[in-house]
């Protein structure tokens, strides 16, 4: 050893410490990984229960309130320098499901999603644990192939035989895309050259549209002024002779009318748009015509009800949202076009030579992830590809239709009460309605009545939210004081489900 060169001895002793280390850690390694997966399995066993079991059972509550502070301290939300043990982090679990609204409970009636379809549910299980992104084929080759088979579906569903798309963050998002499009197409210099290339633009929408039209507006630099509010009927449809009163109004003010958004099913009382009406306007005004169809464009798949949409296919966009009344699950928003000029490519592309190189060895026209203002991009086309392949073109025909024979079957049965009064009568399956409790019957024409009316909403909601029995939402709207908006969507629902519904309205508001 005396002779053993000493810098040997350092580079063994190194060597040493550096294998162990390498074994010690892949040991390390492989427990954290067995401790992860078993985490998982049991985790995944508290989701089954106590969300997809007891979340759907009529016996269980919708939502388990707390107030905020009393939240907080339940979740122990606090971030610390180290991590916790596995029956601690299985507990997280426990309680995230615990305390959070059960959207897929049958009475669960707030939004325009609800339900659970457990084909979607698995697809956007499938989705998370492949986690990839949706800009190129080579790393998301079966996702690439599959968007562009959904997306040729739903078009055909419009009425187009060719055309483009794109899967898109929510239907704000998919409004904001026809927007940009729609202005690129009538000014495609703003491209390169920006706004100072571009005269002061208008768009027109109704008074009833998604509040997303404002929102894309302001965010493309449009501004809010320049959109043109266009008065609404009694049951919310747009009115085509303000349309062109609108678009008078805006010429006045040396604005050029680009774009028009029609609605097929507003928010709140579930209206449609007279689409051909707005086409033939649209078209006389060398106009962009998109239709908002994320809420109503499912009627597409009824023979009964797609009369509602009527002149869609005469559109240039159309956003459609199926993680509404489908039950695709959050988020599954498409935007489709008419264009075959390849308008979405043009507008968005970067060509950035590190994802879109053109020298591939595959069709480079598969890497569709140009066509984004994202880069990556979450794949939200298995949910409803393998929803639509368990169930098939028929099946979503027939969930539509019995949303619309129980949305009928409630106003029925709610004209047959006397505390209850219609707002209108739409041809949707949006409900709005008063609950007009027995100490206001009678009283319509006191000075206060419209005061006192427009309290009885929000307790209601206050007590069957601390109740967990249903959860359903209200509003104001055009002048009329808070009214209730019933949605009926999720397929688990019968009219015994209806009837619970008007008798715990009456429960919980006969003494206001």
């Amino acid at each position: 050893m005396d002779n053993f060169p000493q810098h040997c001895l350092v580079i063994n002793v190194l060597l040493y410490v550096s294998v162990t280390e390498y074994i010690n850690g892949h040991v390390h390694l492989e427990e954290y990984e067995s401790d992860g997966k078993l985490f998982l399995t049991e985790a995944f066993n508290v989701i089954m229960e106590e969300i997809l079991h007891k979340g759907t059972d009529l016996k269980e509550k919708v939502c388990e309130w707390k107030d905020p502070d009393q939240l907080r301290a339940l979740l122990d939300l606090d971030l610390r320098e180290h991590g916790e043990s596995h029956e601690q982090l299985l507990q997280r679990v426990r309680d995230v499901a615990r305390y959070s609204v059960k959207t897929c409970h049958p009475r669960f009636f707030n939004q325009l999603f609800a339900g659970v379809d457990y084909h979607a549910l698995t697809g956007r299980l499938l989705t998370e644990t492949l986690n990839t992104s949706q800009y190129t084929y080579e790393v998301a080759p079966v996702f690439v192939l599959m968007e562009e088979e959904v997306l040729r579906q739903l078009r055909s569903l419009v009425g187009w035989s060719e055309g483009d798309g794109i899967f898109c963050p929510g239907g704000s998002v998919s409004n904001m895309y026809a927007m940009n499009i729609a202005r690129y197409w009538a000014f495609p210099q703003v491209k390169t050259q920006g706004l100072w290339a571009t005269p002061r633009m208008a768009i027109f929408t109704s008074q009833q549209s998604h509040y997303s039209m404002k929102k894309a507006a302001t965010f493309l630099g449009i501004g809010t002024d320049n959109v043109f509010i266009v008065q609404v009927d009694e049951s919310g449809s747009m009115i085509p002779e303000d349309l062109e009163a609108k678009i008078v109004q805006a010429k006045s003010k040396d604005a050029v009318p680009f774009f028009v958004n029609a609605t097929a099913g507003t928010t709140v009382q579930g209206a449609f748009d007279p689409l051909n009406h707005i086409a033939d306007i649209s078209e006389r005004n060398g106009m962009w015509m998109h239709i908002d169809a994320a809420w109503g464009g499912s009627v597409l798949f009824s023979k009964k009800h797609k009369h509602l949409v009527a002149g869609i296919e005469r559109a240039n966009s159309v956003t459609w949202n199926p993680h509404k009344m489908l039950l695709a699950g959050l988020q599954c928003s498409v935007i489709l076009f008419r264009d075959t000029t390849n308008l979405l490519m043009h507008c968005h592309s970067a060509n950035a030579t590190y994802l879109f190189q053109q020298d591939k060895f595959y069709d480079t026209s598969l890497d569709t992830g140009d066509k984004s203002i994202q880069c990556g991009r979450k794949v939200d086309c298995l949910k409803l590809w393998l929803m639509w392949k368990a169930i098939g073109t028929h099946g979503l025909s027939e969930r539509v239709d019995k949303t619309f024979a129980l949305a009928r079957y409630l106003v029925e049965e709610m004209e047959k009460r006397e505390n209850f009064k219609l707002v209108c009568k739409g041809h949707f399956v949006n409900v709005c309605f008063w609950f007009i409790p027995p100490s206001l019957k009678g009283k319509e024409n006191s000075p206060d009545y419209q005061e006192r009316l427009s309290k009885v909403a929000p307790v209601i909601k206050e007590r069957m939210m601390k109740r967990g029995t249903m959860m359903v939402g209200y509003q104001p709207m055009d002048g009329r004081v808070n009214f209730f908006r019933m949605v009926v969507l999720s397929p688990q629902l019968t009219t015994k489900d209806m009837d619970f519904f008007l008798d715990e309205i009456e429960k919980l508001g006969k003494d206001l």
